[in-house]
């Protein structure tokens, strides 16, 4: 199938899709329109777990009705403290994504997100560097070994400058012997996307 060079989300689900396989337990940290957990699904299959983070209502919904409309089995978990079962199926999470490790103890083999504003929703709600960088430190370390994670930034809005950066920088300091890290720009275009894609060694 043929993308368009710059597609820089595509090209996530493609560093992914050469490492998860159906059954695995994979992570979307933004669960936005639900374009990523879709691709998640078609990764793992029926038998597979998803956990999917989103803040905002009107995203889950989405997710879910995306979802669901592909015949994937969902379930909403509402703010609570006890780690989610290993169990097929989506787990449509109303709760930051840096929150992470309370509803997580598994390694996912695949961690996604797409940092920013929700694509048709309120573009003062965007995704904090704060809360992002803790959802990092967290998805690195219970990352699954060979795993791989692929994180979008969007330096062209309000503050998105700052993540990307910063994003860039914790990428980059990954130690080297336990990570490998890819990153992917649009070299001629400064406020493009920016793909990381981080290997777990």
């Amino acid at each position: 199938m043929k993308h368009a060079l710059t597609h820089i989300v595509t090209r996530g689900h493609e560093f992914l899709a050469e490492v998860v396989s159906p059954g695995d337990l994979v992570v979307d940290l933004t669960a936005g329109n639900g374009l990523d957990t879709l691709a998640l699904f078609r990764l793992v299959g029926e038998e597979g777990q998803i956990v999917a983070f989103d803040i905002q209502h009107q995203a889950l919904v989405k997710t879910r009705a995306l979802l669901e409309s592909h015949g994937a089995g969902v379930r909403q978990v509402e703010d609570k403290t006890a780690p989610l079962a290993r169990r097929a199926g989506i787990d449509l999470v109303a709760t930051s994504h840096e929150n992470l490790k309370r509803y997580l103890r598994n390694a996912p083999q695949g961690i996604i997100a797409n940092l920013g504003y929700l694509p048709g929703g309120d573009q003062a709600i965007i995704t904090r560097l704060e809360s992002t960088l803790s959802a990092l430190r967290q998805a690195v370390e219970l990352l699954a070994v060979n795993g791989r994670m692929a994180i979008v930034a969007y330096p062209g809005h309000a503050g998105g400058d700052h993540e990307a950066a910063a994003v860039g920088d914790f990428f980059a300091r990954l130690p080297e012997r336990e990570f490998q890290v890819l990153q992917l720009r649009i070299s001629n275009r400064p406020q493009a996307p920016v793909l990381f894609v981080a290997e777990k060694c």
